[in-house]
């Protein structure tokens, strides 16, 4: 891994093998536990059980990723949130709104970054006026419009 230790404060301690099968599953989330099996040197069940737990302790989820603008979303963002008062009450707002992808608490310029996804430059107008700076605590936002995907990669932490 490039930038970053293997070893993680804030979840379980994860061994060269359970990263090994993250890294697997990150190049193809459909591969057979037994693929898996070989390449790390246990068995299928054993590989099968490891991914049970990674999943279960939320080290990782194993899902299926769609590209936006071929399913209908034709406009995505990233909001900056600034909120007055109490951060967590307006991040779980925006958590719950079906719109969002991505909540995240930060520093610097803004207490929050929420990514969403919406059909078209109407529904953007929509979440951000109707949905978003209605949100009591919200003080002020700015949007960021995605003009053109030029890299999205879910192999961090294994390179």
């Amino acid at each position: 891994m490039r930038g970053m230790s293997r070893k993680s404060t804030a979840g379980p301690d994860l061994d060269d093998i359970s990263w090994q099968i993250i890294e697997q599953l990150q190049e193809d989330g459909r591969r057979s536990y037994g693929s898996i099996a070989k390449a790390v040197g246990l068995s299928e069940a054993a590989v099968r059980q490891r991914v049970q737990r990674l999943t279960e302790a939320g080290v990782m989820q194993i899902v299926a990723v769609t590209d936006p603008l071929l399913v209908g979303a034709h406009r995505q963002a990233m909001v900056g949130v600034r909120v007055s008062g109490p951060i967590e009450p307006v991040a779980a707002a925006l958590s719950d709104m079906p719109e969002t992808i991505y909540v995240v608490l930060c520093a610097g310029g803004f207490d929050l970054l929420c990514e969403i996804v919406c059909d078209d430059d109407a529904h953007l107008a929509d979440v951000l006026a109707s949905r978003i700076r209605t949100i009591p605590g919200v003080a002020g936002t700015e949007s960021f419009v995605y003009l053109q995907l030029r890299k999205e990669s879910y192999r961090w932490g294994t390179h």
